[in-house]
């Protein structure tokens, strides 16, 4: 009872514990629920049309089409160059795919399954499809049967057969395949309906047509606006601000960029480098001339290894060939230790005085009886992927028709290529390289380099007292590399976390440099107004000549007199339309605009055209009585608009919002 009391007594604070406990668990819920949010927000590469893009999405088609450009190369690795087209290829796509969703949703458009596998599986395959070389028989033709086979196989449903890790690899492939067929179809789809909303009507050809009809002569007088000195005007920097403002800056809109000045210095070997591989060399000269078995020599110490293929003149390094196919070249001679500078090399002829082909077709015989085309193969081709040694002497060795066995395999030899002189020839060589402690005494000193230079002044002046080339570069945070250095991203990174003026504190290796930078100026403003603010200022200087030549015409009656004023003779125009362009020399819309509307013998106020100001006094009006053909005016109208779509599809490209967020992933 006691107890009980106790906690009557306490009720209110129990209360007040239990409520904030609780009260702190919900929030716990909801800030870990929150954090997900945030983490999931932070895991967005970006944002199209107000869809966001979530890495893991953008990860998968990426392996998509890595699957397809490893296959279609038939290459198993790729470059940095490569690497950097596929992601944004990838991006593209995705940027491609929302803009078109979300405008078909618009216009009650879409592309169906049903459709998809029409345009993939169904009698007249799309155009796209049939440029994969996957799909392409013998003779370089698209063949479907090789579509069905290939969707066959990824949709396998033999519990056995499906575990063949081949069919993870092409379903990737083909939903890469299926990804572009998809969206070539839908920007095909979205171009016919842009092109079917531009047709020319019967009024549009009818108003072109009077346009044409309806002209009128003048005779004008017209100043340059460069003729005026400048310094009879002058224009302020709000005035040229402001103009940007309404004229120039969403034509500039930006990417925020980072201006850097690097230096790079070579990887190069030292002469203890070079000493150290002469010295290998010249160690195993002998050993190399009379050794029974010269693979022991030359695989663990050349750059070359001898793998016992068959050299042609073509083939064999261009260094050896007088060597190798002399008149006098016999089995066992052997070349004297050369150098050209970089290479310490010697060869020795292992066998000589026989021919073979250069080339034969394979095929591979399957258990039905019926073969697989393998196309013409070299030796070169079948060594640098792995094919046995056995299966390339068949190969080689064989005849016309003939057909031989290479582990479970059978193959036939469909043509043989004309037999060519043919060498064995071991190749001793080794290229000096730098070696780890010369690296390493290279990138210390430049570490050493940047520790003594922490400012931008210091740096620069430093780098021109040590020799070093100063490099400028800008960059924006979706570059792959600065300028032509390879494997340059990290330089990237640190350029946009850095602060304007930092030089970098850590010596970066890329490739065959190393390399380090310096941060001269970081530019986060959405518009470029310094890169055109020359043309904003002539514009304004232009506006304000044309103000000072008006007022010069103030009250003008005559052309006479205009010309007096302006110093500029009298010209005359025949005729202008309302469809011509020019007026005089130049276009001036504005002018021919005027003239046709203030009608016959009628002398203007001063007109401030593109390329100065006029003065027009108009003629008689000069009109024609040609017959309207409806259609022929149509079809001139049609040609003229039949580039519109694309513009148009730019347009909606430019006006879709895209927010970019790789640069956090890279």
């Amino acid at each position: 009872m006691a107890s009980l009391q106790r906690i009557r007594n306490h009720g209110a604070l129990l209360i007040l514990i239990v409520g904030v406990a609780m009260l702190a668990f919900i929030l716990g819920d909801f800030l870990r629920d929150g954090g997900t949010l945030r983490n999931r927000d932070r895991e967005n590469i970006g944002e199209i049309a107000g869809n966001k893009i979530h890495f893991a999405d953008y990860q998968s088609i990426k392996d998509q089409y890595e699957e397809l450009y490893k296959i279609e190369l038939n290459q198993n690795s790729f470059n940095a160059e490569l690497e950097s087209q596929i992601r944004n290829e990838v991006w593209n796509s995705i940027v491609s795919d929302n803009m078109f969703r979300e405008e078909f949703k618009k216009i009650g458009m879409d592309i169906t399954n049903e459709e998809l596998t029409e345009l993939c599986l169904g009698d007249n395959p799309h155009r796209f499809l049939q440029s994969f070389r996957m799909f392409r028989d013998e003779n370089g033709q698209f063949n479907r049967e090789m579509v069905k086979q290939l969707v066959a196989f990824i949709n396998e449903e033999d519990p056995e057969l499906a575990q063949n890790p081949n069919i993870a690899i092409y379903r990737k492939y083909w939903m890469a395949v299926e990804r572009l067929v998809r969206l070539n179809y839908a920007q095909e789809k979205y171009n016919s309906v842009l092109q079917h909303t531009l047709k020319t009507n019967t009024l549009d050809a009818e108003f072109a047509f009077n346009n044409r009809q309806k002209g009128i002569s003048a005779e004008y007088v017209m100043k340059p606006y460069y003729a005026v000195a400048d310094s009879l005007v002058s224009v302020s920097e709000s005035e040229i601000k402001a103009l940007y403002k309404n004229h120039y800056k969403d034509e500039y809109k930006k990417k925020p960029t980072r201006s850097i000045q690097y230096i790079q210095v070579e990887k190069t070997p030292s002469e203890a480098d070079y000493q150290k591989v002469k010295e290998l060399m010249e160690s195993l000269q002998e050993e190399f001339r009379t050794s029974e078995d010269v693979s022991i020599v030359v695989n663990p110490n050349s750059d070359i290894v001898y793998d016992g293929r068959n050299y042609s003149e073509e083939t064999i390094p261009v260094q050896f060939k007088d060597f190798a196919f002399g008149k006098e070249s016999k089995t066992g001679d052997c070349t004297e230790l050369l150098f050209d500078g970089k290479t310490y090399s010697m060869a020795r002829i292992m066998e000589t005085g026989y021919s073979m082909p250069d080339s034969v077709e394979l095929k591979i015989i399957e258990e039905e009886g019926e073969g697989r085309e393998m196309g013409w193969v070299t030796e070169e081709i079948l060594l640098e992927n792995k094919w046995p040694k056995d299966f390339i002497e068949k190969a080689f060795s064989g005849k016309r028709g003939s057909q031989f066995t290479s582990g479970s395999r059978t193959f036939e030899i469909m043509e043989v290529a004309k037999a060519t002189p043919k060498v064995k020839v071991a190749i001793l060589c080794q290229t000096v390289i730098p070696s780890d402690q010369t690296n390493h005494a290279l990138y210390q000193q430049m570490l050493q380099f940047a520790n003594d230079n922490k400012t931008i002044e210091a740096f620069e002046a430093s780098a021109q007292e040590a020799g070093y080339a100063l490099v400028p570069a800008e960059l924006t945070e979706m570059d792959d590399k600065v300028g032509s250095v390879k494997d340059s991203r990290e330089i990237v990174r640190w350029a946009f976390g850095a602060k304007e003026g930092a030089v970098s504190d850590k010596v970066y290796e890329c490739g065959n440099l190393f390399v380090l930078a310096a941060l001269t100026e970081a530019d986060d403003n959405e518009y470029r107004m310094a890169y055109v603010h020359a043309d904003a200022a002539q514009e304004a200087l232009n506006n304000a000549k044309a103000k000072y030549l008006v007022d010069q015409l103030k009250g003008v009656e005559s052309l006479e007199a205009a010309s007096e004023i302006l110093g500029q003779p009298i010209r005359n125009v025949e005729r202008v339309t309302l469809n011509d362009n020019f007026f005089g020399n130049s276009n001036e819309p504005a002018v021919i605009g005027a003239a046709l509307a203030q009608g016959e013998n009628v002398l203007s106020a001063p007109i401030c055209g593109e390329s100065g100001v006029f003065v027009v006094k108009t003629g008689a009006a000069i009109n024609t009585s040609e017959e309207f053909d409806a259609e022929k005016e149509k079809a001139q109208l049609g040609g003229r608009n039949s580039y519109r779509h694309y513009e148009l599809l730019q347009l909606l490209q430019d006006e879709t919002e895209i927010e970019d967020n790789r640069a956090n992933f890279l």
